[in-house]
């Protein structure tokens, strides 16, 4: 989980997921990163089960899989605003 987080285009990702759901449109405005890069990130943080995906027509909506990861995300990010 920590190694998925080492990356900051996911910790990114992660943390625009931390208000609510978002498709990747949302999610490629919010990061500023390419969108194959974004769908890539996600693929891998699916894989490690921290985000979830469901389908709403022909869009994917993406959200953090539970309150212990967005946890986690948040003590990391407040991990690196302090350094």
């Amino acid at each position: 989980m920590l190694s998925m987080l080492a990356d900051p285009t996911r910790l990114r990702l992660l943390a625009a997921l931390l208000p609510g759901e978002r498709d990747v449109s949302a999610l490629t405005a919010a990061t500023g990163s390419a969108r194959p890069a974004v769908s890539q990130h996600l693929g891998k943080l699916r894989l490690a089960g921290l985000v979830r995906v469901r389908r709403e027509g022909r869009r994917q909506v993406y959200a953090v899989s539970g309150p212990h990861v967005a946890r986690l995300v948040a003590e990391v990010l407040r991990a690196a605003a302090r350094h």
